[in-house]
């Protein structure tokens, strides 16, 4: 049976965070399994150009983008001619897209995917509607799932759980030495322990965590009194300026290192020299950052309250603390810098984690739900 499917976003090539990362897996795993069918199938992003594509997800002529122009994004996707048997909503905020292919288009299967808080919260009118006549949610993680249910009454058989995957594009050591550049830079001796983490830091969220990690930093470093704690990710002013105070306070000065934004080409190293990667969160839809620290052979310790724990395959990946227990979390990271990171345990890890988040088996299962297996 032929398919034309069309995948509608706001942005993922000219931003990254976690959303924009799963939508370039999820369309580009699209593609593939659309080529492999013989199935017709398009992206469209609003707030994009056609030339912010990333062509290694796909080729030109299967995106469109609309640089902000609302109605033209809208006439093309919904009015379009040869109508989509299937049309996947990336976000909640493209409700009112999906409302008009439901009324002009009826015949079309609709799917929104839900991700984390964007969803688990009260709704407007129009995006509650949306949810309510969508034909699949499709949640990043099991814990969305039941938010879903709590949140909007949806039944959990209208909701089905697609992991996300790693990035296929993504380049996988071999070889886990730490970069010797970035222990020079970071005035970094090989041997020092080091906690990594990896968050947007916003002054309107405060559930990452990286506050008890700063704490939890403060209490090690007699024990480990070379600790290194590298606090890394895009931070708005008020937000940098309140860590910057509790670094301070905290007398941390030489034991944090507050990066900022990191850029791609450097983001892989930045793995390869943690010895341990902590985002107690307790807000996370998925946490592809999880994922990803996986993949680089990095143990990591995640927040037991949220799709952390998907990430993590419910402890057999990670560990999973109650993010609000300063003492349990110290007692985590304790067990693990105590016990020294081999190049082996590293391998193992990645590979375990491959086995789980793989982009075949993402796209088998992508396959299911789209042939209604």
């Amino acid at each position: 049976m032929s398919k034309n499917i069309s995948l509608l976003s706001l942005q993922i090539f000219n931003t990254t965070g976690g959303i924009q990362k799963m939508v370039r897996t999820l369309a580009h795993a699209l593609n593939t399994l659309s080529e492999k069918k013989g199935w017709d199938f398009k992206l469209s992003s609003l707030y994009e150009s056609n030339a912010d594509l990333m062509t290694a997800y796909l080729p030109q002529n299967k995106f469109n983008g609309y640089n902000e122009n609302i109605l033209k994004f809208i006439f093309r996707t919904v009015f379009v001619k040869k109508k989509p048997d299937v049309v996947i909503l990336t976000h909640i905020n493209l409700a009112v897209v999906g409302l008009l292919t439901r009324l002009f288009n009826p015949g079309c299967e609709i799917w929104l995917i839900a991700h984390g808080i964007e969803v688990w919260r009260p709704l407007s009118f129009h995006k509650k509607l949306i949810i309510k006549r969508s034909d699949k949610i499709i949640c990043v993680s099991d814990f969305t799932k039941q938010q879903m249910h709590k949140w909007h009454k949806t039944p959990l058989e209208k909701c089905h759980v697609l992991n996300n995957a790693i990035d296929p594009f993504i380049k996988l050591p071999s070889n886990f030495s730490k970069p010797q550049y970035l222990l020079s830079k970071y005035s970094i001796n090989i041997k020092q322990p080091i906690v990594f983490t990896l968050t947007r830091l916003a002054s309107t969220e405060k559930y990452k965590g990286h506050d008890m990690v700063l704490r939890a930093v403060r209490d090690l470093k007699d024990k480990f009194p070379d600790i290194k704690y590298i606090l890394s990710g895009q931070y708005d002013k008020k937000e940098g300026l309140r860590v910057k105070r509790l670094i301070a306070d905290m007398d941390l000065t030489n034991q944090v290192i507050l990066t900022n934004f990191i850029e791609d080409k450097e983001l892989a190293d930045h793995f390869l020299l943690a010895d341990l990667f902590v985002l107690p969160s307790k807000k996370e839809g998925f946490g592809i950052v999880f994922i990803e620290a996986l993949a680089y052979g990095l143990p990591v310790i995640c927040g037991n309250a949220d799709g952390s724990l998907d990430a993590i395959k419910n402890g057999e990946l990670g560990t999973a603390i109650n993010a609000d227990d300063l003492d349990e979390l110290i007692e985590s990271i304790t067990a693990h810098l105590t016990v020294p990171l081999t190049n082996q345990n590293r391998s193992k890890l990645q590979t375990k984690c491959l086995e789980y988040f793989n982009e075949e088996q993402y796209i088998n299962n992508l396959e299911k739900l789209l042939l209604n297996v």
